[in-house]
């Protein structure tokens, strides 16, 4: 009878703990924040408010390409805030990937540039419900080794397909980037009306490139690496690799004055449906990556403009200049947009680019 009694005791205390335990571990999860973002983004110098607010950084986990990201988020990956460009937004939210913003808790929703929150149904939807904060915009641009390649060479985006730049060229290891590449090369600005015979000339033009490339990159570290190293000459690399490539004294330039144009892109956080983490945090998170005092840093080390107008506004006039954001309508005119395509084509985008990869 004693012994039952302890074994009943102790199976008691076993029980106890087991529940402390799990009580535990749903409140630190519902007191945590996890950001599902690209590597690199989890710099402190993009939320310095929410660190000083908190005491402690947010958990990052990272993916390369927005295809990637979509499909662990597909197969149930958890996290409460995600990274995605204009062209993936619908997508994820047509998934039911996505929760509505709450606005009103957005302290700097009404200071996004105005281009940005006019582009059609990324930030709003007819019911009115808000999906996505823009944080940075930028461009997928021609990027070179002025001291290898003389800017003559390369006035068309042609030159990625030039076999004199075999073994010298990298294009990034992403679908939207590659597609903006030869969509500009056929001489096509509005990818979301690509015919079928257009598709099959861009896709023809992307097998061309690959003869030449050396790599298809990931992240900026590693085109970065691999410019700077000599490896690779000739990139269609985003604003962020000739920006830190040249702080680190390294001969890169952007081209964006090639005859067919460049691409330009919007990013930006969202809130991801059946997030576990604090809500509280996940909006200070939000309003700290948006503060206007970012935009300085954001333009100057990173060569993206910032989505916040009045950030944009306090940024030195000479950096603008050096970063081509002094005449922001100029800068945007001989430009592809990635604004979303539909759904069919991207499927057909995505599993002609691997065929590409391949080699066939």
């Amino acid at each position: 009878m004693a012994l039952h009694a302890t074994a009943v005791r102790q199976a008691g205390a076993c029980l106890a703990l087991a529940l402390s335990l799990s009580v535990s571990t749903v409140a630190l999860a519902a007191d945590s924040l996890t950001v599902f973002d690209w590597s690199g983004y989890e710099d402190p110098a993009f939320h310095p408010k929410y660190t000083e607010k908190y005491g402690s950084e947010p958990d990052f986990s990272f993916f390369g390409d927005e295809e990637e990201a979509f499909q662990k988020l597909r197969s149930g990956f958890k996290t409460d805030l995600a990274h995605p460009c204009s062209q993936s937004v619908v997508k994820w939210r047509d998934a039911g990937l996505l929760e509505p913003l709450d606005t009103g808790k957005l302290a700097n929703w009404d200071s996004i540039l105005p281009g940005i929150k006019g582009m059609k149904d990324l930030m709003t939807t007819a019911d009115g419900k808000a999906w996505f904060l823009p944080f940075e915009w930028g461009n997928t641009v021609t990027t070179y080794r002025a001291d290898k390649i003389k800017p003559e060479e390369i006035q068309s985006l042609k030159a990625f397909a030039d076999p004199k730049f075999k073994d010298r060229v990298s294009i990034g290891n992403n679908v939207d980037d590659a597609y903006a590449l030869a969509s500009l090369a056929i001489g096509v600005k509005d990818w979301t009306t690509l015919t079928d015979e257009q598709f099959k000339q861009a896709s023809d033009f992307l097998r061309a490139v690959h003869k030449n490339v050396r790599l298809y990159w990931t992240d900026n570290t590693e085109i970065s690496q691999a410019m700077a190293s000599g490896e690779v000459d000739l990139a269609w690399a985003w604003n962020e690799t000739a920006t830190t490539l040249k702080k680190d004294g390294v001969p890169a330039e952007m081209k964006k004055d090639t005859d067919e144009g460049l691409s330009t892109w919007v990013c930006g956080y969202v809130r991801v449906k059946g997030a576990e983490g604090s809500v509280d945090k996940a909006y200070d998170f939000l309003n700290a990556v948006t503060d206007p005092g970012i935009a300085a840093y954001l333009v100057d080390s990173w060569g993206y403009g910032s989505g916040n107008a009045k950030g944009m506004a306090t940024v030195d006039p000479a950096v603008l200049e050096r970063t081509g954001y002094a005449d922001v309508e100029k800068f945007t005119a001989n430009t592809l947009f990635q604004s979303p395509v539909p759904s069919e084509l991207k499927q057909k985008m995505i599993a002609e680019f691997e065929k590409i990869k391949s080699g066939y």
